[in-house]
């Protein structure tokens, strides 16, 4: 008998069938057993990665800053401590560790290189020194920690060639809110007599008081029409940037001084509010008295009825530039002198000098002051041009010539018509 197809194979087909189903059973098994090693196995590397990127990304980048004074003084450390904030929330990653009141009276015994020390074993990569009585010693800590990147703010050593790679320095352009703030005070003032409250003396400073009495010079006689010999301008210095009882001279008191002198507006050199503070008092007492504080946009605060204004830094565009460079292995050494942005010179982002109008600043002080910034932005004025004679009678800048960077710079003696020491000696 002839089977039919198929039916002599079923049994032996039924077995066959079943033990292939087991081979392809345990061929599934062990593939599904493979891939799931594979996958735990990519699955551990993945996370080992993600976990180390994360860790990579959530290491910050500290840079460390030295205060000379506290860092809410309403001046000159407390406009550096708002730019360092402002770079934790500009910059990625960035960090900031700050020491304030870095100076000899606050800390004595205390050297810039220690300090410094303290900041590399936390971590810190680049460190900024606010100070030009810092600058010995920050050019020692660099040299000490040449995998540290150092900005002097103030100071010169890239351009007078002592600098070691790691150091730059930054300034700004304050000679231009200077001239901002006597301009106003001269236009301002009642009794033709201005007083100019300074720190210490040095080349700094100098430029600084002169860059004040030309704005003041300039409102007197091009804007009034006033003899300029009948305006008086007096500089008198403390010893250092803010009071050290017993050892500087008292800045209330010499703020009293001009007031009870006849001076009836105060520009104030100095990191502190003093001269505002004294302006203030005097007010309440029916004097018609004003004052221009210094350094920090909100140094108006404490008594804007007699507040003209402020000149003040912005370091946000300067420190956010060094920074950067720092981060980005693009670093070298630099000297910054940077100045307002003409186009808007209260820009934050842009503008490193900055003018913030006093609620004591009349509206025709105000219109003038706006030309007259325009015309500084324009170069319609050089207040730096020739003839000027420093206070010996000696020639600063010939007729015909304007002064250069480094002219102003190096500033060796007050300018003649100003009142004061030239010289701490």
């Amino acid at each position: 008998m002839i089977a039919a197809p198929g039916i002599g194979r079923t049994r032996g087909g039924e077995k066959e069938q079943a033990g292939c189903s087991r081979c392809i059973e345990e061929g599934i098994m062990k593939r599904r057993r493979g891939k799931t090693l594979w996958v735990v196995v990519l699955g551990t590397l993945l996370a080992l990665w993600s976990s180390a990127a994360l860790q990579a990304e959530e290491k910050p980048f500290l840079f460390g800053l030295l205060l000379v004074g506290p860092f809410n003084d309403r001046g000159w450390s407390q406009a550096h401590y708002e730019a360092g904030l402002s770079l934790e929330k500009k910059i990625p990653g960035a960090k900031m560790l700050y020491i304030d009141k870095v100076n000899p009276a606050d800390r004595p015994g205390v050297t810039i290189p220690q300090v410094v020390d303290d900041l590399v074993s936390k971590g810190a990569k680049f460190i900024i020194a606010n100070s030009d009585d810092m600058k010995d010693g920050i050019r020692e800590a660099a040299a000490r920690h040449p995998d540290v990147l150092f900005v002097h703010v103030s100071g010169d050593d890239v351009l007078t060639g002592k600098a070691t790679p790691n150091l730059s320095n930054l300034m700004g352009r304050m000679e231009y809110g200077k001239m901002m703030a006597g301009f106003v005070a001269a236009l301002t003032t009642k009794t033709g007599k201005i007083g100019y409250l300074g720190p210490l003396i040095n080349e700094e400073t100098r430029r600084l008081a002169a860059a004040t009495y030309l704005g003041a010079r300039y409102a007197w006689t091009q804007v009034r029409k006033q003899p300029a010999d009948q305006l008086a301008f007096k500089v008198t210095w403390i010893g250092f940037w803010f009071n050290i009882p017993g050892v500087t001279a008292d800045p209330t008191q010499v703020a009293q001084n001009f007031y009870n002198s006849g001076y009836d507006v105060i520009v104030s050199g100095i990191d502190t509010t003093e001269a505002l503070t004294v302006a203030a008092q005097k007010r309440t007492e029916g004097r018609q008295v004003w004052a221009v504080p210094y350094d920090y946009k909100g140094a108006c605060d404490p008594a804007p009825d007699v507040c003209l204004g402020v000149p003040y830094y912005n370091w946000g565009p300067g420190y956010t530039e060094l920074l950067r460079a720092a981060m980005s292995g693009s670093w070298k050494p630099q000297w910054l002198w940077l100045g307002p942005d003409w186009k808007d010179i209260n820009s934050e982002e842009t503008s490193s000098i900055g003018f913030v109008k006093g609620k004591a600043l009349s509206a025709d002080v105000s219109e003038a002051l706006d030309r007259f910034i325009a015309d500084l932005a324009s170069g319609a004025v050089n207040l730096f041009a020739g003839p000027l004679h420093y206070q010996d009678g000696s020639v600063f800048v010939p007729a015909g010539a304007t002064a250069s960077d480094r002219d102003i710079w190096t500033m060796k003696q007050l300018l003649q018509g100003m009142e004061g020491q030239s010289s701490a000696k």
